[in-house]
């Protein structure tokens, strides 16, 4: 693999992050945010930092992977149409370098968003729950950006990707509290169709990311073990982004141009 060549297109793709502005609207809505969460300190009657911390830490949680996964798309679809994908392919560039220096050019732009999220929780929670909960963060937004490429590859239209993406990521989000309801002794356990359903849910469970587990909120107002869950959050980014890049690349290479 060419570095200088994947070095090349991750800076155009970091470039492109400022010429569009959207660094720009990120440092706005980060910064929003926080005004948001001071002015909701004043409203708290106890435990104020706490309040803030939760608050902001949720509303950038969501914040970054709504934009950072509609930026990746749109992004790419337009290179898509203003042929600048074939015009790199035109010269002698492996798809591999094309797909991973892009991965790289976007992956800086999360890194640089969870700085921004770690400089605002700082104010907040200690700087080493601040430092866990945004390197989380990071993770979640690899994920988003991995399957947002295989998205894009597999149906090269914005809607569709964009919806399947965050589909995926609300699933991934809420499937412990699906499976939590669907063993609830309400809902007659024992019936055909509640094993049915709830063999469904374990074998989905199985195979999306435990997002779940991903930058919680209580990391910062409780005083919860925070190494394993960082350790399981490293294990199951590897193993996702691994797996997701190959069927990215695999789709990839079979494009036709």
């Amino acid at each position: 693999m060419n570095q200088s060549l994947l070095l090349t297109i991750a800076k155009y793709s970091i470039w492109e992050a400022v010429r569009d502005k959207f660094l720009l609207l990120m440092f706005a809505g980060v910064f929003g945010f926080f005004l948001i969460s001071l002015f909701v300190g004043e409203l708290a009657i106890t435990e104020s930092s706490a309040t803030q911390a939760a608050i902001l830490a949720s509303a950038l949680r969501l914040f970054s992977v709504f934009t950072v996964g509609l930026f990746v798309i749109t992004s790419m679809v337009r290179e898509f149409n203003d042929k600048g994908f074939e015009l790199i392919l035109s010269h002698p560039v492996p798809r591999s370098s094309y797909y991973f220096g892009k991965f790289a050019g976007f992956s800086s732009v999360a890194l640089l968003i969870s700085f921004l999220c770690f400089c605002c929780l700082s104010f907040y929670v200690s700087p080493s729950l601040a430092f866990f909960w945004s390197f989380s963060l990071f993770c979640e937004l690899l994920i988003i950006i991995s399957l947002s490429f295989l998205c894009l590859f597999s149906f090269s239209n914005i809607t569709i990707s964009f919806s399947i993406v965050i589909g995926f990521y609300i699933l991934s989000r809420s499937m412990e509290a699906i499976q939590l309801i669907s063993s609830s002794p309400i809902i007659g356990i024992g019936s055909m169709g509640n094993k049915f359903i709830n063999g469904l849910l374990n074998t989905i469970a199985y195979v999306i990311p435990d997002l779940y587990r991903f930058t919680l909120t209580e990391w910062l107002i409780y005083d919860v073990e925070v190494i394993g869950s960082i350790s399981h959050v490293i294990a199951q980014t590897l193993i996702y982004i691994t797996f997701i890049s190959f069927v990215a690349l695999f789709d990839l290479y079979r494009k036709e141009l």
